[in-house]
């Protein structure tokens, strides 16, 4: 997978989130959502991608998709509890879940750019 794969990867993940606000149902279980390792993204990171693991973005694209991950999980948890989780509040650009977005792209768009830079 390239860097744009990636990322795109990652972008989906809010369509998911967002569709599943919209309609609730049994379509995403937050005990396998938690993990970071089970998405695309998170098997190229614990996969091909972990030969980047010498570059310090790759601790801190680790760090923010781990967290990105448990964020999902928890909006997922208040859904099904049946609490109000609006889209604005949940996934909004103020959500914890967006910032945590923001920071995985913004790794993987730095270490993107430092490989292309030492080719």
């Amino acid at each position: 997978m390239n860097f744009d794969d990636a990322i795109k990867a990652h972008t989906d993940w809010k369509m998911k989130l967002t569709s599943y606000l919209r309609k609730p149902d049994d379509s995403l279980n937050p005990d396998v959502v938690c993990k970071d390792d089970q998405c695309t993204l998170g098997k190229w990171l614990y996969g091909e991608g972990a030969r980047y693991n010498t570059l310090p973005e790759f601790a801190k694209l680790k760090s923010a998709h781990a967290s990105f991950h448990l964020e999902a999980a928890e909006i997922i948890r208040r859904a099904k509890k049946g609490e109000s989780v609006s889209e604005e509040t949940a996934l909004g650009a103020k959500s914890r879940f967006s910032d945590f977005s923001g920071q995985v792209i913004m790794q993987i768009r730095t270490i993107r750019n430092k490989i292309e830079k030492a080719a």
